[in-house]
């Protein structure tokens, strides 16, 4: 018997496996945390597949998320970024990237962890939303709002609430798998 899956996955091949082995998993670890952070941002008004086809790109130009080397990125390496057809080439973003890595560390100096951070916001538990269909799919919530508001007065850029709320999704602080899904976290 075939699985039953999400509909927005569809049948490509990479969207399959990120939505049966990442989308709604819970993510604690904070180098995981900070790429998908830095995903969500440059996904920012583009689809989350053209994200992913250029996710290795990503991590071999960003020094596989490591947030501490991504934080000391000069006006050089941005302008080499910004050569690199392999990733989207988007000079804000990528200086955002850098500006979200200084203030990812200072969240971390803060709270021990950017995840005890981010997880604070949910009291360490993952929501599970009923989702009889992903037409009841938000792109926002108040907690998304709530979180974007303190990651922006963090210093944090591209953190609007729809790109929160996706990083939510992406890192299973919330589960918005279809009821029907063989991924959703039964109670």
């Amino acid at each position: 018997m075939e699985k039953i899956r999400c509909s927005w996955c569809g049948t490509d091949p990479l969207y399959v496996k990120y939505h049966d082995e990442e989308w709604g998993v819970p993510v604690r670890d904070d180098k995981m945390l900070f790429e998908f952070l830095t995903l969500e941002t440059f996904q920012a008004g583009l689809s989350w597949i053209t994200v992913l086809r250029k996710r290795e790109n990503f991590r071999k130009a960003f020094d596989n998320f490591d947030y501490k080397k991504v934080a000391k990125y000069d006006d050089d390496k941005i302008a080499d970024l910004m050569q690199d057809a392999g990733i989207i080439r988007n000079g804000a973003k990528i200086k955002a990237a850098v500006t979200n890595a200084l203030a990812f560390m200072e969240v971390q100096k803060e709270f021990g962890s950017f995840s005890k951070y981010i997880w604070g916001f949910v009291n360490g538990e993952q929501i599970v939303n009923p989702m009889p269909n992903h037409k009841n799919v938000p792109a926002t919530t108040p907690l998304s709002d709530e979180i974007s508001k303190d990651l922006k007065k963090r210093g944090f850029k591209f953190v609007g609430s729809t790109v929160v709320y996706a990083h939510m999704q992406a890192t299973g602080m919330v589960d918005d798998h279809i009821d029907a899904c063989f991924k959703k976290t039964k109670s």
